[in-house]
């Protein structure tokens, strides 16, 4: 061998081995088949053995495989946390919070100025998308999530519930058609959207109107933006309560039925449990929680 070590084709190696297929280490590469088994041939014609025993397209290892694999898993394994630690040194001070759309919108960035006065030191950069995000490989320190708290491998701590109201303008109250009880909304504009689809059929259902058709439904792809069309008389929006908490209290909008559905679910702030007695993490995280408790101003 030279002196220089051939990591792309020992990283081939690796991975062929791990999954027995040059088509799905190629595809956990993002390469080309015939680019692994390039890789694989240079490595073997490099070490002087053969590495691999084809049989049916499947890779058998041999005894000489065998032997050079465990030591390269752990190798990679500990080039990889050694990234993750530099990663995370390179952003002290910095926290990448992942959060909904609408959760951001509504709750978060409303008081994001309250904790830069009290941490000059600490740098908040929020990331918003509907998927679930890889800690990891997208440099996410936290996310704010809805659900029951049950993600393997992260901390997870309750923020606030999630008890869902129908919210509008006040001046669709007033108006014509009348708005006066539930089974009204089969006159009106029901407000949805793709990041909470269920939650009109969930509070119907909960108030024995599950069969109730409304006269149209406008939908969006995030809550957010049908509160904005509740809020410009557009039609009738549903969200948790919380998120609409400033709305109501200034009058912006209005809960125009007493009933509303509590969910078992919430929203959480999550971290990898490797992560969460970081200091600047922990100081997000005692902030965040202070915040779900403090009255309304």
């Amino acid at each position: 061998m030279s002196d220089t070590l051939p990591l792309t084709a020992l990283r081939a190696f690796e991975t062929a081995a791990r999954t027995g297929s040059v088509r799905r280490a190629a595809e956990a590469l993002h390469v080309t088949p015939s680019a692994v088994s390039h890789q694989l041939r240079a490595l073997e014609e490099s070490l002087g053995v053969a590495l691999f025993r084809r049989v049916n397209r499947r890779l058998i290892l041999t005894e000489a495989g065998q032997v050079l694999l465990p030591g390269l898993t752990d190798g990679f394994d500990r080039l990889t946390d050694a990234l993750t630690a530099l990663s995370a040194f390179q952003r002290r001070g910095v926290l990448t919070v992942s959060m909904l759309s609408t959760f951001a919108v509504r709750w978060f960035i409303p008081r994001l100025s309250r904790f830069q006065k009290l941490h000059t030191d600490i740098e908040v950069r929020v990331s918003t998308t509907l998927r679930t995000v890889d800690f990891v490989r997208e440099g996410i320190d936290a996310a704010i999530r809805h659900g029951h708290g049950d993600w393997p491998g992260l901390r997870s701590d309750r923020l606030i519930d999630d008890d869902i109201v129908p919210v509008c303008a006040p001046g669709l109250v007033d108006g014509d058609p009348p708005l006066d009880t539930p089974r009204d909304l089969a006159r009106h504009t029901l407000l949805t959207s793709d990041a909470r689809p269920d939650d009109w059929e969930i509070w119907l259902n909960g108030i024995g109107l599950g069969d109730l058709r409304p006269a149209r439904r406008i939908s969006f792809d995030a809550t957010h933006f049908a509160l904005d069309a509740a809020l410009g008389g557009a039609g009738v929006a549903i969200a948790a309560r919380e998120l609409v908490a400033d709305d109501l209290r200034l009058g912006r909008l209005i809960t125009p039925f007493a009933q509303e559905h509590r969910h078992t679910s919430g929203y959480y702030l999550v971290c990898p449990t490797d992560r969460a007695d970081d200091p600047t993490m922990a100081t997000l995280r005692r902030w965040l929680l202070d915040e779900a408790t403090r009255p309304a101003s």
